[in-house]
Parts: structure tokens; sequence; C-alpha cells
């Protein structure tokens, strides 16, 4: 997350972001011709206005720093003349101040090994990763044991609000359905605000009105919830009553994802049974 202490300091860092992709630029890498003399390499100032669609004397202002609004349309013209990567357009988004787009958030393929690795070092702890749709794309074994097998199901299945609100293993699982379901909406909705233009965001919230009648009931109330740390207690059909503390930490490279870890609380015997449950 970027966080400027004022408009100028934001502005003159989208001011040094465009130079230094405009210079990385070859010509012939956006159809120009590189037989003329350049005293500076990449392309110059003039270039990337006309190729953008925008004004060389509003370009100009651009890498000056000066406080203008830059719309999204800006930013995406931007974008394609400066051969931006993922990670590169997103910056530019924060620097502009303007929300992400609906496909930027669009999340495929598996995690790296590295973060699948340390899922499976924690043992003891049914942990997930989700995307920003909260579909889940990775999970360790524990997590298997306590919420079911997730390779045995279908993508929609996966979805934690989906079978939060659909599933009845799921209902009978938390001691307090109804506290949780609350809050799980709540945070699914401050997350997916963001994303309210996306035709997969509207058909999935149509079709949850249409299979659970709490899903209805409560979506209009607008409630919103933290991503904060939470506790859950379970009743596992094996095991019984477990405690867990929740946490959800931010995957730090731009691709939306969240990792969140069940730690069994201290001072109950969560640990113990989840560790009855493994080595079964």
């Amino acid at each position: 997350m970027i966080i400027f202490t004022n408009e100028k300091h934001r502005y003159k860092e989208l001011a040094d972001f465009l130079k230094t992709r405009r210079a990385k630029i070859l010509p012939s890498q956006v159809g120009l011709s590189s037989a003329m003399r350049r005293r500076t390499p990449g392309l110059r100032r003039e270039e990337v206005a006309q190729l953008a669609g925008i004004g060389i004397t509003w370009y100009t202002w651009l890498e000056q720093g000066r406080t203008i609004h830059v719309s999204t349309q800006v930013i995406e013209s931007l974008s394609k003349v400066l051969l931006l990567d993922k990670q590169e357009r997103i910056h530019l988004y924060r620097l502009a101040n303007q929300p992400l787009p609906t496909d930027i958030p669009g999340y495929q393929g598996t995690v790296s090994p590295i973060l699948q690795h340390v899922l499976d070092s924690l043992i003891f702890c049914p942990s997930l990763v989700t995307d920003q749709r909260w579909n889940v794309i990775a999970w360790n074994k524990a997590a298997c044991l306590i919420f079911g097998d997730f390779t045995e199901m279908n993508v929609l299945e996966r979805n934690i609000v989906w079978a939060m609100f659909t599933d009845n293993k799921y209902k009978q699982l938390f001691v307090d359905w109804n506290l949780h379901a609350k809050d799980l909406l709540g945070r699914f909705r401050s997350t997916c605000g963001q994303y309210i233009e996306d035709f997969w965001l509207t058909q999935f919230i149509d079709d949850l009105k249409m299979q659970s009648t709490e899903f209805n009931l409560w979506w209009p109330l607008h409630e919103i919830q933290s991503n904060g740390e939470k506790s859950k207690q379970l009743n596992h059909p094996i095991a019984g009553i477990l405690d867990f503390e929740v946490s959800n930490f931010d995957v730090s490279d731009n691709s939306g994802l969240k990792l969140i870890v069940h730690t069994p609380l201290s001072g109950t015997d969560t640990a113990t049974k989840m560790k009855f449950l493994l080595d079964e």
C-alpha cells in the first residue's frame, strides 16, 4: 500500500515513475523509427504524448509533477505505450490515485512453491490462500481436515463465501454460525467494493441471493467489517470443539492474494486435537 503525506510528493513520484519508464522503451518497440539521433535514451515526451493520444503540454505537466487530475483512460493509454507489466500498471494506478480496474484483480494459476511451502510448514494450523473473489486457491493438510478436502471441490465449492451460506457442513461446523456468517459477509463487501463493476461479482451475488435466505436478508444491510485478527470456535465432527485465533496476511506481490492462518488458541486442547487428526 502506497501512502503519501502530501499531494506534491505523490505527484513527484508519479512524474519520476513516468520518466524512468519512458527512458526504458526503445522507439522500435512501439513502431517508431530509431534512425534519428537522440540525446537521451528511450522515447521523447512528445512521442509518448502522441502515442497515448494526449496533449504534449499536459503530459509535460505530468512529468513535471504538477498536481493535475489523471483519468483512468489516460492511465490505460500510458500503460500500453510504456509497455508496463501488471505490477507496474497497478503501481501507476495507485500513484494516480485511481481505483484499480476490474481486469487487474483476476488471478490465474497456482501459488508459488515458496508460498505453498509456507502453508505446508504450518502443520498444526489450518491455513488457506484466497484470491480477490474469496476463492481458496491453495491450502495445507490441516485445512482439509477441518474445512473439507479442497482437492475434491469445484471452483464454486472452494469459494469461502459460497460455502458459508450454501454448505450445511459449514453451518454445523461453526459454533455460532450467524455471527461468523455476518462477519464474513461484512468482510466480503468491504473487499469487493472496489470491484463493484465486475460482472462476476454481480452474478455471484444474484446467485447467492437465490441459494441462501440469510444472504438475501443480510446483503441489503450494507454491513462492513475489517479483515483484522479474529477468534473462531468450531465444532468438528471428530475432534469436537476447536478454538483458533485467525490472522490474515496480504501476499506482497500485488496479486491480491491473502493468507489466512488458524492458530490453535493457547490454553486450550486444540493443538493436541489437531495433532490427533493429522496422525489419523
